[in-house]
């Protein structure tokens, strides 16, 4: 393997202090309800924030699967914004620094990757490290978003996890990187948002909300939510009007609330995706119900803030 420090180029004059947590978030392969996207645009447009390394796209990216947007304008090329992969010192709401890591999952090279961010973890001494995810599941907008913990932080784990399978699912970037931090006992935290399949299509900012609670649960960090509250209350305002509009929404939304309060209630379910027959709700009979409503949504974006 070639150094994987030559994936990276440190920012010389960022002094970073030791014993810091680290955070994660990388969008690529799947992002239900765009949490990971919401959560990291977020924490760097409201926080201040400096480059203390930055990833070589050229490297581990695949331009022509995730093509960069070119800014076109009547009759010239106005602007250009590279791809973005890098870790920052950040600041939260109380003063607390903290680091992190956004941007793009590198296509290539994952082991020397996960190298490099482990050498970056030892260099700086880093306290532990935590990431999320987010995953769609057959579960009703109207309950708390749960997670599924995975690391090696046994009281994050028992407080939080809702949902705890024995299966195998499709890796990321950063499920090697948590399993290389896991071989050297470092303590780290992985939460998988379990969003409604639904709304995985969506901007759903009760997502953003819940990987940031999950964050701060996990490093003590606080962050600003006012602006995403704000719109996570419009955004369900308007899927609720949705449901009360329609019975045969209503009533299949209806199923996944009894199916879920009977999981959350310790009955015998299997898990919160299955009746007691082991079946699972139709997802293509509550994506047509919705699509109207997801068809209004992308129609009013035009007037509707997104998330930063």
């Amino acid at each position: 393997m070639r150094d994987p420090r030559s994936l990276y180029e440190l920012n010389a004059d960022v002094a970073v202090p030791a014993g810091l947590p680290l955070v994660a978030g990388l969008t690529g392969f799947a992002d239900a309800g765009a949490a990971v996207a919401q959560t990291t645009e977020y924490l760097l447009a409201t926080l201040d924030s400096t480059v203390v390394a930055s990833f070589d796209a050229d490297e581990l990216l695949d331009y022509r699967a995730r093509r960069p947007v070119i800014l076109f304008e009547a009759d010239h090329l106005a602007d250009y914004t590279p791809p973005r992969l890098s870790l920052d010192l950040a600041v939260d709401e109380l003063g607390q620094q903290f680091l992190l890591l956004t941007g793009y999952e590198p296509d290539f090279q994952w082991q020397r990757f996960s190298s490099a961010v482990l050498g970056l973890i030892e260099q700086f001494e880093v306290s532990s490290t935590t990431w999320i995810n987010s995953i769609p599941m057959p579960v009703p907008h109207t309950r708390p978003i749960g997670v599924t913990v995975s690391g090696n932080r046994a009281e994050l784990i028992e407080a939080m996890s809702i949902w705890r399978p024995t299966t195998q699912v499709p890796a990321n970037a950063l499920h090697l990187v948590e399993y290389r931090l896991q071989e050297l006992d470092h303590p780290t935290s992985g939460f998988v948002l379990l969003v409604p399949h639904y709304l995985a299509d969506a901007e759903y900012p009760s997502a953003a909300i819940a990987a940031l609670e999950a964050i701060s649960a996990s490093t003590g960090r606080i962050f600003p939510t006012d602006a995403l509250r704000e719109q996570g209350r419009d955004f369900i305002a308007r899927i609720d009007e949705q449901v009360s509009d329609n019975a045969e929404l209503a009533k299949l939304v209806g199923t996944l609330e009894q199916r879920h309060d009977a999981y959350m209630e310790g009955t015998t379910l299997r898990s919160p995706l299955t009746d007691e027959d082991g079946e699972l709700p139709s997802a293509d009979e509550i994506a047509a119900e919705l699509e109207k409503f997801l068809a209004f949504r992308r129609g009013s974006d035009d007037d509707t803030p997104r998330s930063v």
